[in-house]
């Protein structure tokens, strides 16, 4: 297989979502970790310190922007990178999301998971 490329915590409660982008991004040489909602995902992002979270807004138990909030008070979470992957086409939830630092804010429906793992590859390089 090679050597790994990095660490990616996907946080996504969409379970077919979150295990098409495991097994692309495994297959690809990156370390996975997974979480189906922002309590869980919050407590391994902090845990774990991925190289990369691919991070859902509408979720149970905490949803992804408040997550992000509390990520940033975090000393590693301040600076981890993040991309946002939603079904929300708001505006004010992209400013929102820039505000805090987000490497990319990507509405599902308009990628393809060939581009997001170019977008990963620039991040992570």
């Amino acid at each position: 297989m090679g050597k790994k490329l990095g660490s990616i915590l996907i946080i996504e409660d969409e379970v077919s979502l979150s295990k098409a982008l495991k097994d692309k991004l495994s297959k690809e040489g990156y370390t996975i970790h997974e979480a189906l909602d922002g309590e869980d995902g919050l407590t391994k992002a902090i845990s774990i310190q991925p190289d990369l979270i691919l991070l859902d807004i509408v979720m149970p138990k905490r949803d992804g922007m408040s997550l992000l909030q509390e990520l940033r008070k975090d000393k590693w979470g301040k600076d981890a990178r993040v991309i946002f992957l939603t079904n929300l086409t708001d505006p004010n939830k992209e400013e929102e999301a820039k505000k805090f630092g987000v490497e990319n804010f990507l509405v599902k429906t308009n990628w393809s998971l060939e581009d997001l793992l170019k977008r990963i590859k620039t991040i992570l390089k």
